[in-house]
C-alpha cells in the first residue's frame, strides 16, 4: 500500500468534522498517514488546533485566508499570529495570499495580511501556505520582495495558476501542491505544468471538503481522496505510483519539517 500525506485539508469544516473519526479511518485505509488541518481565521484557530491535539496524525496551521482579511480584526497583527502559532503541532502559517476572483476583502488589506503572515513564518522558521487566485503577478511580486528581506519557505497550495507564477515561486525555493483539480478533464494547462515541476518540489493535497477529484467530482472531498490526485500526478509524469508516494511524502516532511519531530 502507498503511504502519503494530505498536505492541506479543512478538518474543522462541518462536512468533515461531523464524522471526523470516520474521515480519518477512511484516510488511513487509503494510505494517508497524516493530514495538515488548515487555519483560515484567527477567531477560529482553536478548532484546527484542538483536532491536532486529539489525533496523533493530524497537524495544523495558523492563518488568515485572504477572504477574511477584512473580517478579522487581527489580520495584520503579527503578535497575535505568532502567539497562536507557537504550538508543538503548528507546522505552518496560512493559508494566506491573494484572491482577486472573489475580492471579498480590499486588495491592499489582503496584501498587508499576507505580508504579516510571511513575517511570522520567517520569524518561526515555518513555511507559508499560499492561496493564489487570479493574482499571479502580485503574488509573485510579494513573495520575491519579502524573500529579499529574509528567506522563508513556502508552498503554492491547490495550484491552479499559470506557469510563470510557478516558475517564479520555484526560483526562490517554493513547493507546488496539486489538488483534485489535476484530475479534471478541463485542466489541460495545469496537467502540462505538473509535468515540469522538479521532483523535489511536488506535493499533493485535497483542499477538502472542496474540489473532490475524479471519480468523486461533485461530492464532498476528504483526505482519503488524496490518492486519486497522486495517481493522476504519477500518470502525467510517467512514474511509478509507489515512488511518487514516497517522493511527495518526503517533500511534505521536508517543507513542513516540524512534523518530523512530532511523528
Amino acid at each position: 500500500m502507498v503511504s502519503l500525506i494530505d498536505s492541506h485539508a479543512h478538518l474543522d469544516y462541518p462536512q468533515l468534522s461531523e464524522d471526523l473519526p470516520g474521515v480519518l479511518e477512511r484516510a488511513k485505509q487509503a494510505g494517508v498517514e497524516a493530514v495538515i488541518s488548515i487555519g483560515v481565521k484567527l477567531s477560529t484557530a482553536d478548532k484546527p488546533r484542538q483536532i491536532a491535539e486529539t489525533y496523533d496524525n493530524v497537524f495544523f496551521s495558523v492563518g488568515i485566508h485572504p477572504h477574511e482579511a477584512a473580517n478579522e480584526p487581527l489580520a495584520c497583527d503579527t503578535g497575535s499570529i505568532l502567539a497562536l502559532a507557537e504550538h508543538s503541532k503548528c507546522v505552518a502559517i496560512g493559508e494566506a495570499g491573494l484572491d482577486y476572483f472573489y475580492d471579498h476583502a480590499p486588495r491592499a488589506l489582503q496584501a498587508d495580511s499576507f505580508r504579516a503572515q510571511i513575517a511570522v513564518a520567517r520569524t518561526l522558521g515555518l513555511p507559508i501556505i499560499v492561496h493564489a487566485r487570479d493574482a499571479d503577478d502580485d503574488i509573485a511580486d510579494i513573495i520575491e520582495e519579502e524573500f529579499r528581506k529574509g528567506p522563508f519557505k513556502g508552498v503554492l497550495h491547490c495550484f491552479s495558476s499559470g506557469r510563470r507564477l510557478a516558475e517564479r515561486a520555484l526560483d526562490i525555493g517554493f513547493y507546488i501542491s496539486f489538488s483534485g483539480i489535476l484530475t479534471f478533464k478541463s485542466a489541460k494547462e495545469l496537467q502540462e505544468i505538473a509535468t515540469i515541476i522538479p521532483d523535489d518540489r511536488l506535493l499533493v493535497e485535497t483542499d477538502s471538503p472542496y474540489l473532490a477529484p475524479v471519480p468523486h467530482r461533485g461530492k464532498s472531498n476528504e483526505p482519503a481522496y488524496t490518492l486519486h490526485t497522486l495517481e493522476k500526478l504519477a500518470e502525467l509524469r510517467g512514474e511509478d505510483l509507489i515512488q511518487m508516494a514516497i517522493r511527495t511524502k518526503e517533500n511534505t516532511l521536508s517543507l513542513f519539517s516540524k512534523m518530523r519531530g512530532n511523528s
